[in-house]
């Protein structure tokens, strides 16, 4: 929210029932000793390795279904001392008593690729263990301070349950000091003084760990406890136990004996053999630098711009035979510090490889180099000479051109995001170019909440290998099935939202804002009233103002008589002084604690006694749903192996018809748009969550990134239901709005966008999953803007509201199939290499509409569009493309560039109307391309609609008795219109 042809193709319509999805055999599953592997489906395979062989049967936070699959073929052998798994689509090789997996041991092969899928970092005696490198509980890693090594260090342990373990190898037997390096300055709580946290080995009883106050942030301090081991594998364990203090940053750790000296030397995994891994993840020492300010990077980050004195030493393993082999750098050669910008030298082993110029350091290319290996096990030295390498290093390839690059990603919120410094910087998730990707649900809890139980130190492993090359959309069923499919929102919700964070009255929305939609003929389905609605604090107070909800069931009532749904802002503290707060300490039995924020209490909603008081809170104020506007409180949950987000919007969608929120992470875990990931959210959030992306600003550039993002975030989590803010959050123009408001006393105007802003926001918003109009005392409505955009977000709300037919049956394919609503073009087109490269400026609504806004000022407009294979027609002028074709498109602010594919159907509203509710099962249109065969089902709350186009008249066999409208897109750019008129059969030829 805010801080603080002729031929026409018959169709044939008739109800569809879809087979229920067999159930998966127990002969899935081949054990190896202590590993055990389930075949799931051709492109998925769980791999679970426990120690103590006692293997996890129960559902988990993220994977609720692992019995939704068809019983898939396969064949298992073991052959040269590996056990060989293969499917139609992947082969997994593990070898036999090799121990937990690592890259030495797993391979995965799918689509011509080579992988590692698991990584698992031992730090021995005398090793230097990166805190980012181990498993973090509810932990960001952060780099703001300098002093750190590796990529960062790991921030906060602001609430209890928040760690790290680190797995060990002690050398021999005996006495070894845990050595931890630190940084303790003045805490979120604002205290400056020594800290403390568990420090547990093997899931033994933790003794409390003193972590003394250093001078500030960029201090870093090192603090150790003796420790007695036996020789081999442990697991250490730094948590905040709820009798410890926290709020410290963590660097790294070590195992140490008596006299040594905390070391430079970074314990690594191997690189296999035929694989591609990251240089972030070598040995790194001297002034080289771990850095991610680049974009196009895989992994996590990049080895930065190399000097001398730079070592990164990667361990290389898997070698079949000694010989010559080659080695893939990806890199960047941009102006280096030294002010050149010049081919130049990297030796690797000690050999020179030349490296030639790129664009830039945001343009990554690739260079060759043959060297000499020995076979098994080795290392690869990349060092400079005396004058430095000045390249960045990305990944290093060995016997394996291939890169392991992101196809879209995450992030919890947009806040902030502007659009002048590039796209946004989001996390990878599932999809991958090379068609391959692990979700480790090792550290997920249970499915109802319950951490798993601690092993001691038995290594444990559990993970989903995704092997599915460019089958896309088989990689995102899987995912729909193992972890859940997205959420189906009510069809109402897919119509036309208002939301404004101003001041507003139950008069206001009753005498004003309604009759005005009516007036001006926008339609209107949900009305959000964000924060000011509450007594005594707007920002976190529980009961709505009399004084402007006078009587808040009526107000609901209205809403609802209406034809409209609506929703609260919520923001998740209280204040000591609100009336509410004695009920609710008292319900939490006392533990409410205080936050950050002046005079507040916060909850933990992992107590179920914090749970229930801060549900009850919501019970004066009714909606129909609620909207969670994570910001600066401090309030959280404390569960093992569930995220924060995750957890509350679950008990959300429980208390209304969904859970309305950021999501993908937890504002405790670092910043206000808490951009870096959490374990497990983004695999469980979309079960039940609308995500809201936060507070962008009012500019083309944040306009533009929110294309990409939206479909980019569907296909790294699964997440179909994404809401922007439509035409931005936060001003950036000061052009005086139509309205006033009182600031402390002081009279203010509304702001506004350009006019051009406005209608072409409103387009795109159009097209989007939702279309919720939103700004910081800003005007969103179309006539308070000039004609001609009044005009245009006229019509494009209205054609919203047509869509709603079409785009809710988008929302349940997509709940079944996990393929969003909104998607990149490679979903359709994985074999063209403009699929991939469109993503930023163009995408799909579902598999048969093509839209490309525009992006850039003016009463007229253009883009260049990529069309892809087939023909297609603008759904606007008619005009006709053929695919695999480039074209400058423009349009007036009355129009887009949108176009339909030759065989694809879209279904609308053949008239508009006010909202959904109210309009359930009028006559619908059917938009009909010419020049391929194609067909729809439409989904109706349970009832299904097949239509489907093969020649030149339509049988209409259906249960409803609506009327059918056909507007027939021809392929010389001409249409016409056939009206079916409840008739059985009807000729789709023009009329004479």
């Amino acid at each position: 929210m805010r801080k603080r042809t002729t031929i026409i193709p018959l169709l044939a319509l008739f109800g569809l029932v879809l087979p229920a999805p067999a159930t998966a055999q127990p002969s899935n599953t081949v054990v190896s000793g202590q590993a055990r592997f389930q075949i799931l489906s051709p492109t998925l395979v769980r791999s679970e390795f426990a120690g103590d062989r006692v293997f996890e049967n129960a559902s988990t936070y993220n994977v609720v279904n692992r019995h939704g699959f068809a019983r898939t073929p396969y064949r298992s052998r073991v052959e040269n001392g590996w056990l060989v798994i293969t499917t139609s689509a992947l082969t997994l090789r593990y070898r036999v008593g090799s121990g937990p997996f690592r890259a030495d041991n797993l391979e995965l092969r799918t689509a011509g690729t080579t992988a590692s899928p698991w990584r698992r970092v031992v730090c021995a005696t005398g090793q230097l263990c990166e805190a980012e490198d181990q498993h973090r509980e509810a932990l960001l890693v952060a780099a703001d301070h300098p002093g750190y090594t590796g990529a960062g260090f790991v921030a906060g342990f602001s609430y209890p349950n928040n760690g790290i373990t680190a797995t060990v190898r002690a050398t021999s037997a005996g006495r070894h000091r845990v050595v931890v390096k630190y940084a303790n300055g003045r805490g979120g709580d604002g205290k400056h003084e020594n800290r403390t946290l568990g420090l547990s080995v093997d899931g033994q009883a933790p003794r409390q760990l003193t972590l003394p106050a250093t001078a500030d942030w960029n201090d870093w301090k090192q603090v150790e406890a003796e420790v007695d081991l036996s020789a081999g594998e442990h697991r250490v364990s730094l948590t905040r136990r709820a009798a410890d203090s926290g709020n410290v940053n963590v660097d790294s750790l070590t195992l140490l004996t008596s006299g040594q000296p905390y070391p430079a030397d970074r314990a690594v995994d191997d690189c296999r053999f035929g694989t591609s891994c990251e240089a972030e993840n070598g040995a790194l020492t001297g002034p080289g630098k771990i850095a991610d300010e680049h974009a196009g990077f895989a992994g996590t980050g990049f080895v930065a711009e190399l000097v001398g004195g730079t070592r990164l030493r990667q361990p290389v393993s898997g070698v079949p035979a000694a010989g010559t082999y080659p080695v893939v750098l990806r890199y960047a050669n941009g102006v280096g510090g030294d002010g050149k910008h010049e081919p130049r030298t990297v030796l690797i082993n000690g050999q020179p490889i030349t490296v030639p110029v790129t664009a830039n350091w945001a343009t990554w290319a690739t260079t060759t180099a043959q060297l000499s290996l020995p076979a098994g096990t080795s290392s690869l030295d990349v060092t400079c000479p005396a004058t430095g390498c000045h390249v960045n290093l990305d990944t290093i390839g060995i016997n394996n051109p291939v890169q392991h690059l992101p196809l879209g990603g995450y992030r919890r919120s947009l806040d902030g995001y502007t659009g002048n410094s590039g796209d946004p910087r989001l996390t990878p998730g599932l999809m991958y170019r090379d068609g391959w990707y692990l979700l480790d649900d090792t550290g997920s809890a249970y499915a109802n909440g319950t951490p798993r139980p601690d092993r001691g130190a038995q290594p444990y492993q559990d993970g989903y290998v995704f092997g599915y090359g460019q089958d896309h959309k088989a990689a995102l069923g899987d995912l729909a099935t193992l972890t859940g499919g997205p959420k189906l929102l009510p069809r109402w919700a897919y119509g036309v939202w208002y939301s404004e964070y101003i001041d507003r009255t139950a008069a206001d929305y009753r005498d004003r804002i309604l009759p005005a939609f009516r007036q001006h003929g926008v339609p209107l389905d949900v009305l959000v009233v964000d924060t000011d609605f509450k007594a005594h604090n707007t920002w976190n107070g529980w009961r709505m103002d009399q004084s402007k909800f006078p009587d808040p069931q009526g107000f609901l009532d209205w809403v609802h008589r209406e034809g409209m749904h609506s929703t609260l802002n919520i923001h998740p503290s209280i204040q000591g002084t609100d009336p509410d707060f004695a009920q609710a300490q008292a319900t939490a039995k006392g533990k409410l604690a205080k936050g950050s924020c002046a005079d507040c209490y916060v909850f933990d909603w992992a107590d179920p006694d914090q749970l229930r008081a801060y549900v009850e809170l919501h019970q004066k104020m009714p909606t129909d749903f609620w909207w969670l506007d994570w910001c600066c409180d401090g309030s959280g949950s404390s569960l093992r192996g569930v995220t924060p987000d995750t957890w509350i919007n679950a008990q959300y969608a429980k208390m209304g018809a969904f859970a309305f929120s950021r999501g993908f992470g937890s504002l405790q875990a670092g910043g206000y748009s808490g951009s870096g990931p959490l374990p497990t959210g983004p695999w469980a959030e979309k079960r039940t969550t609308l995500h809201f992306t936060g507070d962008t600003s009012s500019t083309w550039g944040a306009m533009k990134g929110t294309i990409g993002y939206t479909s980019a975030e569907g296909v790294a989590t699964g997440m179909s239901a994404i809401s922007h803010d439509i035409g931005g959050h936060n001003d950036t123009t000061g052009i005086r709005g139509s309205e006033t408001y009182l600031d402390n006393g002081q009279v203010r105007y509304t702001t506004k966008l350009p006019d051009d802003l406005y209608a072409r926001w409103v387009q795109l918003g159009a097209f989007q999953p939702i279309t919720r109009l939103h700004s910081n005392h800003g005007d969103r409505l179309p006539w308070q803007y000039g004609p001609a955009a009044q005009a245009s977000a006229t019509k494009f709300l209205n054609l919203r509201e047509r869509l709603v037919p079409y785009i809710y049956t988008l929302a349940e394919q997509a709940n079944r199939t996990g393929v969003p609503v909104v998607r990149p073009a490679y979903l359709e087109y994985p074999s063209s290499p403009e699929a991939y490269s469109t993503v930023d400026s163009q995408f799909l609504l579902g598999p048969d509409v093509l839209v490309a806004p525009i992006t850039t000022p003016g009463d007229v407009g253009s883009t260049r569009v990529w069309f892809p294979p087939g023909q297609w027609t603008d759904y606007f002028t008619g005009q006709v493309y053929q695919g695999n074709t480039w074209a400058t498109v423009s349009a007036g602010l009355d129009t887009m560039p949108v176009f339909l594919r030759a065989g694809g159907m879209v279904v609308e509203r053949s008239e508009n109307v006010d909202n959904d509710v109210q309009n359930p099962a009028g006559p619908l249109t059917v938009h009909v391309t010419a020049g391929a065969k194609g067909e729809f089902t439409l989904y109706e709350d349970g009832r299904r609609t097949r239509i489907v186009q093969r020649g030149d008249i339509a049988l209409v066999r259906s249960s409803s008795a609506r009327d059918w409208t056909f507007v027939v897109h021809k392929a010389d750019g001409s249409s016409h219109v056939v009206r079916a008129n409840g008739r059985a059969v009807i000729s789709l030829r023009a009329p004479r």
